[in-house]
């Protein structure tokens, strides 16, 4: 049995005091212990936040990551770092690292490799934009991702992964694919996964996410393929979240 993954990826947002003041806010509510709960929070708020959770079943997430541990990379941050702040997460290759920063199929492999190697867990994103989908090569493009994504990656990896699928045209913009064509596409990532490591497919996590709300999160949780999201702006608000978590 899955556990249901709820992370929230707060992007560039939260200073610190408003990152304290949000945890604050989720802690003093009642959540579902039977799901798995994680903040993926700027580097600045990390310490702060890992304080904040430390007597919660709240985890904690960083939303990018090097895949060396030190060296001459200006502005990078590495996963001895990330050790060191005793984070439990990492999102790689979220579309807009993609589309703003140059992230490839290829970075994301090595990051992947690596945070497995460091005890970190990764949250790896797929997805397709909005021209692919109408070209009709959403799959032969999430596909490819994931072949690429996964490469040299020992099946005794899978139960630490987390996949994300992300349409990219859903992201941010208030669209979000039907609760049916999310959980067709996340079963054919899990079709992939078995095309690459058997009935092993069967114990990895896929989330939906792209504008995922409390209004329609128990759709998308009733799903078969579907196990968890991973959230953008309601993860901003603390009664949203709880809503999510609580779907």
């Amino acid at each position: 049995m899955r556990t249901p993954i709820i992370a929230g990826n707060w992007k560039m947002n939260n200073t610190i005091k408003e990152a304290l003041r949000l945890v604050e806010d989720i802690k003093s509510e009642s959540l579902n212990k039977n799901v798995e709960a994680v903040l993926c929070v700027p580097f600045t708020d990390i310490k702060a936040v890992k304080e904040a959770i430390r007597d919660t079943n709240i985890k904690l997430g960083a939303q990018n990551m090097h895949w060396e541990e030190n060296g001459a990379y200006t502005g990078e941050i590495s996963p001895i770092m990330l050790n060191e702040l005793d984070v439990d997460y990492v999102i790689l290759g979220h579309s807009e690292r993609r589309q703003y920063f140059n992230e490839t199929d290829e970075t994301v492999n090595k990051k992947m490799n690596s945070a497995l190697a460091h005890g970190i867990k990764p949250i790896i994103c797929v997805g397709e934009t909005l021209e692919e989908r109408e070209l009709n090569r959403e799959k032969e493009i999430v596909k490819n991702q994931i072949i690429n994504g996964f490469k040299d990656i020992d099946k005794n990896d899978l139960e630490n992964i987390t996949i994300a699928y992300e349409p990219i045209w859903a992201i941010g913009t208030g669209k979000t694919a039907s609760a049916d064509d999310a959980n067709d596409m996340i079963s054919f990532i899990r079709e992939t996964i078995g095309e690459l490591y058997g009935d092993l497919k069967n114990i990895i996590r896929i989330q939906y996410g792209g504008s995922v709300k409390p209004n329609n999160i128990s759709e998308l949780m009733g799903k078969s393929d579907i196990d968890g999201a991973l959230v953008g702006g309601a993860s901003l608000k603390a009664d949203d979240f709880v809503k999510l978590i609580n779907y």
